[in-house]
């Protein structure tokens, strides 16, 4: 729950220029690989705002102010939330260039039998669900496993195989060329949320607002 200190802060932060702490909840690819350079721009515009980042699997609730926004790959589902989709990320397989010169590049999924992929270990209902989509790869066929997106995306740049990863991410990255390109077809729906209570405070309008521009520019790119 929020403490009384944290609301006088929030209260605080409805003057002219936003200022106070905002807590942003995102999955560790996204904090990581996509959120800092708007993190930064924010700061820069408005010096007063103090940005925490919370990174992670696990949904946090907005409705209990675990977090202020997030920033979530499936749609929202609880009800009191302000939320806007920004898109659909799209996944793709990928390798880095080193690997496929070394081990060939598919041209098939058949093909992909003889190579080193990498992927989850923990079957949840997004993963199941999701998988269908890779045809006749399961957890199986994966000879790295690993349940983080970040150790999945550094075995790939490292040269240890195929994984999966945003195609938005890959096409700013040298050391990730796309395998079977096309041949997937896996979008996630993308949305930025926040508690409707927050919706007149300045410092969590204005974060909101330059995550949803933010995210709709990296899917767009």
């Amino acid at each position: 729950m929020e403490t009384a200190a944290a609301a006088l802060q929030r209260a605080a932060s409805r003057g002219a220029e936003p200022a106070g702490t905002v807590r942003v909840t995102a999955s560790e690819v996204m904090g990581v690989e996509v959120l800092p350079p708007i993190f930064a721009t924010l700061r820069e515009r408005h010096p007063g705002l103090v940005l925490e980042l919370a990174l992670g699997s696990r949904v946090q609730d907005l409705l209990r102010r675990e977090a202020d926004i997030a920033v979530r790959m499936t749609p929202p589902e609880q009800g009191q939330l302000i939320a806007r989709r920004v898109g659909s990320v799209q996944l793709g397989l990928h390798a880095h260039p080193a690997y496929l010169d070394r081990c060939g590049r598919p041209a098939s999924f058949a093909d992909m039998s003889g190579h080193t992929l990498i992927g989850f270990d923990m079957v949840t209902p997004f993963i199941r669900a999701g998988a269908r989509r890779l045809g006749s790869i399961s957890r199986d066929s994966f000879a790295l496993r690993c349940d983080s997106d970040l150790a999945q995306l550094a075995l790939m740049r490292a040269g240890a195989g195929i994984g999966i990863c945003q195609l938005a991410l890959a096409r700013r990255e040298p050391r990730l060329e796309p395998v079977l390109p096309g041949q997937i077809d896996w979008p996630l729906e993308t949305w930025v949320a926040m508690h409707e209570d927050l919706r007149q405070n300045a410092a969590c309008r204005v974060v909101f607002d330059a995550l949803v521009d933010g995210l709709t520019r990296y899917i767009g790119a």
